[in-house]
């Protein structure tokens, strides 16, 4: 069983989530030039029900922690953007790292990424296109598929010199032996920096760096926010 389908933002959506969080940070000034447009209209059909959007509770250092409602009950995690994505001229949507916890599915510390693109070597990679060059035929997709598995290689998260293999799936990554996360989550903790390396359908090498100063601080803040049962 994939790690996509145990994930806790399921209900919700990484890229949501994230979207959310970056709207939840935006500066005083970005938020007022936001109220100052002219609002649309109400529509005149009732809306369902729709869940809470996450709130952020709390910042330490370079992540911040949010809660909110999704399927059954509480979600909690931490989040944080990048530091530095090289190389640097590499076109790519932003990346996020994510810890998450959701105690009414019995979900602690899932770790997760958006890369930002689609990644080579997973179940979705397999689905993605990728665009001809200048001049180039289209490869038949079992062959792009061929090349780009064999290329690339396997995405890793490194705590300092610590490696995790991660599992690919479309654009996210997660840590490939669930039993493993615990011991990311301790490197973590008491590492200075996080580096997710992962190559895109085309073989393009990406590499983030996070950095991890407050993370210990914001994964007790999460833990105190959504405890466990």
């Amino acid at each position: 069983m994939t790690r996509s389908v145990l994930s806790s933002l399921g209900a919700i959506g990484l890229l949501s989530a994230a979207v959310w969080s970056v709207g939840a940070l935006a500066p005083p000034a970005a938020a007022a030039a936001a109220a100052a447009k002219p609002a649309k209209a109400a529509p005149k059909a009732e809306k369902k029900d729709e869940p809470a959007k996450p709130a952020l509770v709390a910042t330490f250092g370079d992540w911040n922690v949010f809660v909110g409602e999704a399927g059954k009950g509480r979600i909690c995690y931490t989040l944080a953007q990048p530091k530095t994505r090289e190389p640097k001229n590499l076109t790519r949507d932003p990346g996020y790292a994510f810890i998450s916890d959701r105690p009414a599915e019995g979900v602690r510390n899932e770790v997760s990424f958006i890369m930002g693109f689609d990644v080579a070597g997973g179940a979705g990679a397999a689905d993605a296109k990728a665009d001809p060059k200048a001049g180039e035929k289209p490869a038949a997709k079992s062959d792009a598929k061929a090349k780009a598995s064999a290329a690339a290689a396997a995405p890793i998260a490194l705590v300092d010199e610590t490696s995790f293999e991660m599992l690919p799936k479309g654009g996210n990554l997660w840590v490939k032996n669930a039993a493993k996360e615990g011991a990311l989550i301790a490197e973590m903790r008491k590492g200075a920096k996080l580096v997710i390396k992962a190559a895109s359908l085309r073989g393009h090498q990406s590499i983030d760096t996070y950095s991890l100063t407050g993370f210990a601080q914001a994964l007790d803040r999460l833990q105190k926010e959504c405890p466990g049962k």
